[in-house]
């Protein structure tokens, strides 16, 4: 039927049937409020996500100023549950981190999985408060608790065909809504070379601000290289595979322009779209002046694992 734009009630709708609009917008706030009320009774990690890890401090960070918690766990890249910064805290709430277990595959001595209980007791848990930075130009201090992936590293038992790791992280359309959206190549896939994941600094972390970790930043287990820009960082991990050729990393298949292998930080190699001479502390202030980016974020004690290499070329 075409609208008929002399008929002044097309709908056949009466007058007295239609709601106000101040109520519908009422009874809308109200069911939104109640259905996260809902999800909250039997969200399945409320108990978890205020479980208190037990876990030894380090020296790594402590001359830093942290950033707030609330900024943390409030202001996520985590495209599995949207491209806003605010989405991933929103829309995680119902993702169930437990039970879990990781696939260990490829040029290993025999395939396996390791359960999350099993994988936090291969070495004691430790604190390290790292810089992290976002290749968008912001950059926070967290005090994230986890384990050294070389301990992983040492349990799998990788063969001398292994030159690479590839992280490959959880991917369901039902509870992660970015995940049905083709923004990327899902899974998400991350990589590492065989001495950057040995490095002491790479970790598995399955914790920040001594428990463990919101589902908005991962949980139950993700990767944090410190001196490499955050989108190295893969969340939820799945499946960790060693492999011989260098993989082919979601961020390099989106846009390899933009993103290379390495992830580096390096201030003298700007985003096409933006500097990367300077950062912004979130939490920071208003009127706080944007920070010196610092070559390898800071980190220098992993400059060997580059030299020689052209870290412009290679970024």
């Amino acid at each position: 039927m075409q609208f008929d734009p002399h008929r002044s009630n097309p709908s056949g709708i009466l007058p007295s049937e239609i709601t106000p609009q101040a109520l519908f917008e009422q009874r809308r706030t109200l069911i939104k409020a109640a259905g996260i009320a809902a999800a909250s009774l039997w969200l399945p990690t409320t108990a978890q996500a205020a479980q208190t890890l037990e876990f030894q401090k380090t020296a790594y960070g402590k001359e830093e100023t942290l950033t707030a918690l609330q900024d943390v766990t409030n202001y996520n890249n985590y495209y599995e549950f949207g491209t806003g910064k605010e989405d991933p805290a929103r829309e995680a709430v119902l993702f169930k981190p437990t039970p879990w277990t990781i696939k260990i595959e490829g040029a290993v001595k025999q395939a396996k999985t390791i359960g999350i209980e099993q994988l936090m007791k291969l070495a004691p848990l430790e604190e390290r408060i790292y810089r992290m930075r976002c290749v968008e130009g912001w950059s926070m201090v967290i005090p994230w608790i986890g384990l050294p992936l070389k301990a992983l590293i040492d349990w799998a038992q990788p063969t001398g065909n292994a030159k690479y790791i590839e992280f490959v992280s959880y991917n369901d359309p039902r509870h992660m809504p970015g995940a049905r959206m083709p923004i990327l190549d899902w899974p998400y896939v991350e990589g590492l070379r065989m001495d950057e994941a040995m490095q002491p600094l790479t970790i598995l972390a399955v914790g920040l601000y001594g428990k463990v970790l919101p589902n908005q930043n991962g949980a139950p287990v993700r990767l944090v290289v410190p001196w490499k820009y955050g989108f190295k960082g893969a969340k939820a991990i799945s499946t960790i595979r060693f492999v011989e050729q260098m993989p082919t990393t979601t961020w390099m298949r989106a846009s390899p322009r933009e993103y290379g292998f390495y992830a580096n930080v390096n201030p003298q190699v700007d985003h096409p779209r933006w500097t990367q001479s300077s950062e912004k502390r979130i939490g920071a202030g208003l009127f706080a002046g944007r920070v010196k980016t610092k070559l390898f974020n800071g980190y220098e004690e992993v400059a060997s694992l580059y030299a020689g290499m052209d870290l412009k070329k290679n970024f």
